[in-house]
């Protein structure tokens, strides 16, 4: 059994986090979650849903297989098929839905600049 089967989808969702980088409050602002329901996520004090789960697989390009069971990669290795279906997704959107979309790309933006210093 490989190691990654041990380990909880909660704690897989700590290694996504570390993996990027990123804060609780950088991580769960994107999710739109309060960091402190994050936190009681990461120390297996709450449960993890659906929604949590299709959030940070949509969100930061993470194989739901491993993030559910710990099999194969932690990320999708095909970016190339995700901006196509991203920029499919983009064009179905009303503007000021996309006007949305691209805020929150520049928040990214932002955030990855901050952790980066």
């Amino acid at each position: 059994m490989n190691e990654d089967n041990l380990v909880t989808v909660n704690r897989r969702i700590k290694i996504v986090r570390e993996a990027l980088k990123l804060s609780q409050v950088q991580f769960s602002r994107v999710l739109s979650l309060s960091s402190g329901y994050l936190a009681g996520v990461e120390v297996e004090k709450r449960k993890v849903n659906n929604r949590i789960v299709k959030l940070i697989c949509s969100s930061f390009m993470v194989s739901e297989k491993w993030l559910r069971t710990g099999e194969g990669e932690l990320f999708n290795r095909d970016p190339d098929a995700e901006f196509t279906k991203l920029v499919s997704l983009y064009k179905e959107l009303n503007p000021p839905f996309q006007d949305y979309i691209l805020k929150q790309i520049n928040l990214l933006l932002d955030m990855q600049d901050k952790s980066i210093r």
